[in-house]
């Protein structure tokens, strides 16, 4: 069988694994090294560079190079080199295109497959771009997956029997990911997520950058364009001195001249630990909220996580750690290369896909990251206000998952009916991400109102099927959105789309349940009116239960009814079988 590699496609580094006999293990690049820098630049005589090569241009001819392209990922932005421009997506498949290779001749074989991971808190948009960048490089991606999921299930490899709450801190060159999530019995389930696309090393450089270029009244921006080397060398004295302050209380950045020199004669700068901490302190309240808010949704006090996992080369920064420690109030860990665990685990996803026997007793369950749902309007009184956004599936619920919501017509007579898919949290769909667009038609005539029961079912490979069903004509619509799954052909897509109907539950159809209702109806008209209050609600709330389709919360509906019931002294099970 042909090997899965796992690739950590990295806004400053990417790497890849493989698993091979029983561990998953590092693919070295060309130059030995498993991190190839995540830059592209094209020589003078067209040839395209990738890695280390690229890097070393990156200082010499920065005009000639692109870094950082990740975060434009999903995105219309394009990236300029010497006139020739080229999207997020294609950068981004060169650097994928560099790792295909490496792991080729390290396996002394073709490589077609393989897990790429992103960012928890990445979009619809920008999975799909990852997609598209894997499949461009020639490789079939076999599914994408959170990096904090990948880091996770490295440490739940190599401690598998262990029962653990673990809290993932992933902050990479561009972007910030907190995963909560439970170890037990060689299960890993995720429980919740949060994070920042925008947030990474590479803003604690910049910090560092504009402080060297106004201590001698230089702008960011204008030093870019028109002092090209001097701006490039200067980055990577900044750099050079954000990792010394890990481990010391001062260091030093040289200015080089415009020609990007640094000699004897250039002006030495001294930023303490201090100072910098000072600097970055608006990144590190940054880093607080969605920190906050993945303890929050994940209903776990921050003193009852067992670990604090450290994860991506910036949380090497002794801030970070110290951040960290004091909101957790534990030592984090950090057992693996911070640098590496990401792709490691990627590898051991692709042996879990590939049923592998040496993590046959491993199972993990994932979240649903973002809120998904669509767009209503609200009465306000004498008039109707269109785009607001009504939940569906909310973030960090476990996948597979299928919920129902019910939604009303706006208008009397009213025919027809768009449901607008968006990916989000905000209040208002303009604010969110939108997914694509059901259309109903051929409503039956009559007053406002009318129920339209709508159903959004979404797994791991990412297809989100959207289904309507009109109850006063039987009809239903359904809406099969796949922009970032993880399969390639119509056949695997059809197939999962069928997997997705054993997840539906409709306990509204059933004859038994309708009939429970108006026995319990019935039954009202017979119970004195104190008693009369409290059977309604139990009734309403096995209506809306049955709405929902989720079968934990109706089975505890449904019990709570006939509970309510039998208080008053009618046994609806004995009168059924009567």
């Amino acid at each position: 069988m042909a090997p899965i590699i796992g690739i950590d496609l990295g806004t400053s580094n990417s790497l890849c694994a493989v698993f091979e006999e029983g561990q998953p293990k590092l693919i070295p690049n060309a130059h030995g090294s498993y991190l190839t820098p995540s830059i592209v630049s094209i020589s003078e005589d067209d040839r395209v560079l990738v890695g280390a090569a690229a890097k070393e241009c990156r200082i010499t001819q920065p005009e000639r190079c692109a870094w950082v392209f990740k975060r434009l990922m999903g995105t219309e932005r394009k990236v300029e080199i010497e006139g020739q421009t080229f999207s997020p997506v294609e950068m981004s498949s060169l650097v994928l295109k560099s790792l295909k290779e490496d792991a080729e001749t390290y396996l002394g074989q073709e490589v077609s497959d393989a897990i790429i991971t992103v960012p928890a808190y990445f979009n619809d948009h920008q999975r799909n771009a990852t997609k598209q960048a894997g499949e461009l490089a020639g490789l079939k991606v076999r599914r994408i997956i959170n990096e904090p999921t990948a880091a996770a299930l490295t440490y739940g490899f190599h401690d598998r029997g262990a029962e653990k709450k673990l809290i993932v801190i992933d902050l990479g060159g561009g972007t910030f990911d907190v995963t909560a999530m439970d170890i037990f019995e060689g299960t890993l389930e995720i429980i919740s997520t949060a994070g920042e696309s925008m947030l990474g090393g590479e803003d604690f450089n910049d910090r560092l950058l504009s402080w060297a270029l106004s201590s001698q009244n230089l702008q960011l921006e204008q030093t870019e364009v028109k002092q090209p080397l001097l701006f490039s060398r200067l980055r990577q004295e900044c750099e050079a001195a954000k990792c010394a302050l890990s481990s010391e209380t001062e260091a030093t950045i040289r200015i080089p001249n415009q020609q990007g020199e640094i000699d004897q004669n250039s002006i030495t700068l001294t930023i303490t630990r201090d100072k910098f901490k000072e600097l970055v302190d608006p990144l590190l309240k940054r880093l607080a909220r969605p920190i906050a808010r993945a303890v929050r949704d994940s209903r776990i006090p921050p003193e009852e996580f067992t670990d604090v996992i450290l994860v991506g080369g910036a949380t090497r920064m002794d801030i970070v750690q110290s951040f960290v420690r004091t909101f957790f109030g534990v030592e984090p860990k950090c057992s693996f290369n911070p640098d590496e665990v990401v792709a490691l685990g990627a590898a051991v996803q692709a042996a879990l896909i590939q049923d592998d026997r040496a993590v046959e007793d491993m199972v993990m369950t994932d979240i649903c990251p973002f809120t998904l749902g669509t767009e209503i309007s609200k009465d306000f009184g004498s008039r109707h206000a269109d785009g607001y956004y009504l939940p569906i599936i909310h973030r960090n619920t476990t996948i597979p998952v299928s919920r129902e919501e019910v939604v009303c017509t706006a208008h009397p007579n009213q025919r027809h009916v768009t449901v607008n898919v968006y990916q989000g949290e905000a209040r208002k769909v303009e604010d969110n991400l939108f997914l694509g667009k059901l259309e109903i038609k051929g409503l039956p005539p009559g007053p406002a109102g009318k129920h339209v029961h709508l159903r959004f079912t979404y797994d791991m490979n990412g297809i989100l099927e959207v289904e309507a069903y009109l109850p006063e004509t039987g009809k239903k619509y359904s809406l099969v959105l796949t922009q970032h799954a993880n399969l390639s052909s119509d056949k695997e897509i059809k197939s999962a789309v069928q997997k997705l109907q054993k997840l539906k539950f409709y306990p509204r159809d059933d004859v038994k349940n309708q009939h429970l209702v108006r026995y319990a109806e019935r039954v009202i008209g017979e119970v004195s009116p104190f008693q009369r209050e409290e059977l309604e609600a139990a009734i309403d709330f096995f209506e809306q239960s049955m709405a929902s389709g989720e079968r934990e919360w109706f089975e505890s509906a449904r019990e709570s009814l006939l509970f309510a019931l039998s208080a008053l002294n009618f046994d609806y099970r004995e009168d059924l079988e009567n």
